[in-house]
Parts: structure tokens; sequence; C-alpha cells
């Protein structure tokens, strides 16, 4: 699962959906990433780091303050991969 394609790069150590987060790659996020979490596809994580081993998923449809999703950390050992890789 984590060999990846001659034609992509290697996924980074900590991505975000979120344009204001510095870990933010639009490029990497329009091939299509997915996160297996605990053995589990999440189709809600906001953002992930492997190393640390926790990812961040979007807790319903509420709002912050500042009007962004709420979310909630989790630990756990995290997998990204590309969804269409096989």
């Amino acid at each position: 699962m984590t060999d990846t394609l001659p034609d992509r790069p290697s996924l980074p150590d900590r991505l975000a959906t979120d344009p204001d987060s510095p870990f933010y790659d639009a490029d990497i996020l329009a091939l299509n990433v997915g996160v297996r979490f605990k053995g589990e596809d999440k189709t809600n994580v906001d953002e992930y780091c492997v190393s640390e081993g926790w990812v961040k998923l979007a807790v319903g449809k509420t709002l912050d303050r500042r009007g962004k999703q709420l979310t909630i950390k989790l630990s756990g050992p995290v997998e990204p991969y590309f969804r269409d890789a096989g």
C-alpha cells in the first residue's frame, strides 16, 4: 500500500485539507489521497500526521467561532495512500 507510482510524489508526513494551514498542498490533494486510521478507511480526515500518529476528524456540521468545521484529534497508527493506486 505504501508503494507509489513513478509519476506520483511521495506522500508528506503531515497533510491538511484546510487552505489556511501551512500543511495544505493542493497538488497532492488533487491526486485523491486516502487515509487509513487504525486499519479503517476514513473519509472525514481534516489533517493527519504519520510521525506523531494522529488524525483530526471532522465532527458533524458544527462550526467554530471562526466559521471552520469542528474537529477532534485522535491518536493511533496512520497510513496515507493514493486511493486509485490499487
